[in-house]
């Protein structure tokens, strides 16, 4: 049985915020099912137009609160209903309230899914962050892997993909190509995939079709075992 809860990874985040992240924004940490998630989905890291980025902001401190572009990702695979992601394209940033945001996550945990990142550290906005800050990330990483025990794991984008692989990965070259990792004697599958936002935006149609195909390949062929 494993006594480390999610929760307890949180001030080796805030730590490392301190260290690695703008010094006036918090640490985005993670959300969704921690309990053996049918989907883990690993993004690079935070940044200043998560509105949980603000010292102020009281609520969850889960990824993408208050954007748009990444939730079309989530409805077109089928793990945010129409209805929600409608809300979502309606809303300004500002409208995201605490209560809409719970709204959200307890959404992605009803549909198996858990949302993290890589790196916890917030920047103010979307540069690149190097290898070795989101190396320092990895070890916490695999503890949460651990804590939630996820039955598939993707990682977007290549940088991504390369450090929890710890092998050079272009996902060009790896679609729908399951790779594996073992945390504690314990192997999970590791899908490399596009990543879908920002400078990755013309690749969210890549994206949908292989998270889609290792939906209907491999999540539903583990959960009917």
């Amino acid at each position: 049985m494993n006594d480390l809860k999610i929760a307890d990874l949180r001030d080796a985040y805030n730590k490392m915020q301190i260290k690695y992240g703008a010094k006036e924004l918090d640490s985005i940490y993670n959300g969704g099912c921690e309990e053996n998630p049918d989907i883990c989905f690993v993004f690079m890291n935070p940044t200043g137009k998560n509105i949980a980025s603000a010292k102020s902001w009281k609520g969850r401190k889960s990824p993408w609160l208050g954007t748009k572009n990444i939730w079309k990702l989530f409805y077109k695979v089928n793990l945010i209903s129409e209805d929600l992601y409608n809300q979502i394209q309606t809303m300004k940033p500002q409208e995201w309230d605490y209560e809409f945001c719970d709204y959200v996550y307890d959404e992605i945990a009803h549909n198996k899914v858990f949302i993290t990142n890589l790196g916890k550290c917030t920047q103010v906005d979307a540069r690149p962050l190097a290898d070795e800050v989101l190396k320092k990330y990895l070890a916490l990483l695999f503890k949460e892997i651990d804590i939630i025990k996820p039955k598939v794991i993707i990682t977007l984008g290549n940088q991504v993909s390369s450090i929890v692989l710890n092998k050079k990965i272009s996902v060009s070259e790896n679609r729908k190509k399951g790779h594996e990792i073992e945390i504690k004697k314990q192997k999970y599958k590791v899908y490399p995939v596009y990543y879908p936002v920002g400078n990755g935006i013309f690749n969210m149609d890549k994206a949908i079709e292989d998270i889609n195909w290792i939906i209907d390949n491999d999540v539903k062929e583990k959960v009917r075992i």
